[in-house]
């Protein structure tokens, strides 16, 4: 469950089936505190809301029901005609609107329709509300690439280590020794790209929690992950640690170049 500011007022997103749904009750509470449910309902009764979530209803819905869909337009504009969102939902099968009961209860709505909702309320609002959904999913973009990012050093540090195991490791060696191998093929990686080991980067850094790969920048994350694939093939293929990290070092040189001289790596997450 999500949150954005619009306005002064709290709206709250949710996901469903990999789409955006964010919550008419907060809207119409930008209009009156104390009549959401009401707003909501006389929204629903016009005939070209009605319309409106008809269309995209059957754009989206392929168990839409067309039938009770036209039975209830027929009755909207009479002075008797009342819809709640929980009626719409029952009676034509329709997956735009969801009722929520719990903490963050109320009326849901697919964005597009949420969107079209918020206008009928203020358009000043609408226009913000996209403004605020925009930044959200812009940041969560940003937030994802940095993430697929660590997760692929964290994937070939895996390959990596499976290398030191097969080709470095004797079987014999205790478990304090083997960490001690790890340790060391480790800072060829670190050597190789930041210039020092994890210990000099501690000693450097004694007010900072984690290691240096923890503060390490986007394009250092792109070659540190380059790094560990060809240090695997490289131990694979019985190059010595020095040659490794001779060989390593000039790759990281050029592939850093390449990297930082790409605009579109600058950004947190990257930008492409």
């Amino acid at each position: 469950m999500a949150k954005i500011s619009v306005l002064d007022q709290s709206v709250s997103l949710y996901s469903i089936r990999e789409e955006d749904y964010i919550s008419l009750t907060d809207i119409a509470r930008y209009k009156n505190q104390d009549r959401t449910d009401d707003l909501i309902r006389n929204w629903l009764r016009n005939r070209n809301t009605l319309e409106f979530l008809g269309i995209w209803e059957h754009l989206n819905n392929p168990d839409f029901n067309p039938v009770e869909f036209d039975g209830i337009k027929m009755q909207a504009g009479l002075n008797s005609f009342t819809l709640t969102p929980k009626q719409w939902v029952k009676k034509t099968k329709a997956i735009g609107l969801i009722s929520k009961a719990g903490r963050y209860g109320g009326t849901y709505a697919h964005k597009d329709i949420a969107f079209e909702f918020a206008s009928w309320v203020s358009v000043e609002f609408k226009l913000y509300l996209i403004k605020e959904f925009q930044r959200l999913k812009e940041e969560e973009r940003k937030t994802l690439g940095w993430d697929i990012r660590r997760n692929l050093v964290r994937i070939n540090y895996r390959i990596h280590t499976d290398a030191i195991k097969e080709y470095l490791i004797p079987a014999k060696l205790s478990s304090r020794q083997t960490s001690l191998v790890y340790a060391s093929e480790a800072d060829v990686l670190n050597l190789a790209l930041f210039g020092m080991t994890a210990a000099q980067w501690l000693e450097a850094n004694p007010d900072k929690k984690g290691n240096m790969r923890d503060y390490a920048e986007v394009t250092q994350l792109v070659c540190l992950s380059n790094l560990e694939n060809l240090n695997a093939l490289f131990i694979a293929d019985g190059l010595s640690q020095n040659e490794r990290l001779k060989r390593l070092n000039k790759i990281a040189i050029h592939q850093m170049t390449l990297l930082t001289s790409d605009e579109r790596m600058q950004l947190p997450g990257g930008d492409e």
